[in-house]
């Protein structure tokens, strides 16, 4: 299921923000883009994650903003003038004439010159990165909820067209067994054989009972009342819903195959679109 969350936090000296976004997919899949001073935090952040996310490609990001003059470079005095030291001996022994500017930055490239420290992170700091990702996990959470709700809505819509498709079948299930008895007479009139009346009476009645829908029209009916209850009972029903649309799509099917008349397959061509539109938006829901 889609979503976004965004939080931010304000230090002494710097902004963090975390933003989380998720996409669509079986099962969770995290992917973190967090600044190197926080390695040590990103268990932790992985675990709030992975406890209110259950599914879903999830791109988390986390991004710093110094609101304070300050670098994690140094400039090893001691070692600049070592070395400003033995290249002014150097220049003045070899008679080279040199600007102080290309000594300078020649200099500066020099091994150990300049140096780069790990800040040491404060707890408070780390609290309030663990805090962001928090709010942010719950924004996106929330968003995701809402998005459940309208696809639920939708999901029970058509499941409400569905039954009325099926309700739309029962005039033309009575008129079909007259236009079947009727055709099958129609061509035993044609044949002008003899028949067994009480015989053709019983074959008749075996044929269409194979053509009943009835059992049909009842298993559908309640697969579309389990569909509706577990939507609004089960607090991740998804995957369930998934089953349920499958058990609804083989009555449909059976119907259809049953049919053997016009009007009752253009319904069961009805009823098979919008449970196709059931199975694609089941997918978006945990």
């Amino acid at each position: 299921m889609t979503g976004f969350g965004k939080a931010e936090v304000a230090l002494t000296n710097k902004k963090i923000t975390v933003e989380i976004r998720s996409l669509n997919s079986k099962q969770l899949d995290l992917n973190m883009r967090i600044p190197g001073v926080y390695r040590q935090a990103e268990g932790d952040v992985r675990n709030i994650v992975s406890r209110t996310l259950l599914r879903g490609k999830v791109d988390l990001f986390v991004s710093v903003e110094s609101t304070a003059v300050s670098t994690p470079a140094h400039i090893n005095k001691e070692v600049f003038r070592e070395y400003l030291r033995q290249m002014n001996e150097t220049l003045t022994f070899s008679g080279i004439d040199a600007s102080y500017d290309s000594i300078v930055s020649s200099i500066m490239r020099m091994p150990d010159v300049v140096t780069t420290e790990q800040p040491e992170i404060p707890d408070d700091e780390i609290k309030a990165l663990l805090d962001a990702t928090q709010r942010a996990v719950a924004a996106l959470d929330e968003f995701r909820q809402q998005e459940g709700a309208v696809l639920i809505a939708d999901l029970l819509h058509r499941v409400d067209l569905i039954e009325g498709y099926k309700e739309q079948v029962v005039p033309y299930e009575k008129q079909r067994v007259e236009t079947i008895r009727q055709r099958i007479m129609d061509g035993l009139e044609k044949l002008k054989a003899d028949v067994d009346k009480n015989r053709l009476e019983q074959e008749m009645i075996f044929y269409l009972e194979k053509l009943d829908i009835t059992e049909e029209k009842v298993r559908l009916k309640n697969h579309c009342k389990y569909f509706r209850d577990v939507a609004a009972e089960e607090e991740a029903p998804g995957r369930k819903l998934g089953f349920i649309a499958q058990e609804m799509g083989r009555e449909i099917n059976t119907l259809g195959s049953k049919a053997n008349e016009s009007n009752i397959q253009i319904l069961v061509v009805r009823m098979k679109d919008e449970l196709e539109k059931i199975k694609e938006q089941v997918l978006n829901i945990l």
